[in-house]
């Protein structure tokens, strides 16, 4: 669903700012093209935190926005249709799920982007179910089974072939 400027400004208002920030990967989603590319980008430089790789937060952390995502997903559905283009809190959700136990490298991680970004886009079963259904947890569940997918890939790719 493409959003037009004065259609988000008026909706936006009947959100908080917290609904808004999150639901829009703090505000990427609001990138007039390829949000959930722009998005996809951005939850990257998260892991220019010290630390941010580490299974002691990356995990909690993706857990934690997993279940804000799937809440104000649902909030901003609500207010603007089926998954819509500004909802991209499941890309970085998406992106942070593709690089557990991976070893954080240029490589990697340039590899789980273009990946992740395929898959999301094409969708593979059951991805492509979830997106067909409305809620904010079908909006994150597309994106979860996509980064699956992604990490299942990365880590075969790592074991065999790197």
């Amino acid at each position: 669903m493409e959003l037009n400027q004065p259609d988000i400004a008026e909706k936006s208002a009947h959100l908080s700012f917290l609904t808004r920030f999150f639901g829009t990967g703090f505000f990427t989603g609001y990138a007039p093209y390829a949000s959930g590319t722009v998005s996809s980008a951005a939850a990257l430089l998260f892991f220019l935190i010290p630390g941010f790789a580490s299974t002691l937060a990356i995990i909690p952390a993706t857990l934690a926005l997993f279940i804000i995502g799937g809440i104000v997903a649902g909030k901003m559905e609500h207010q603007y249709g089926q998954d819509p283009s500004i909802v991209t809190i499941d890309e970085i959700v998406g992106m942070w799920l593709c690089l557990w136990f991976v070893p954080i490298t240029y490589l990697n991680v340039g590899l789980a982007f273009f990946i992740f970004r395929i898959l999301d886009i094409l969708k593979p079963y059951p991805a492509g179910d979830f997106d067909k259904r409305s809620g904010g947890w079908n909006i994150m569940l597309d994106d979860v089974v996509a980064a699956l997918y992604t990490n299942i890939i990365i880590q075969v790719a790592l074991r065999y072939y790197f």
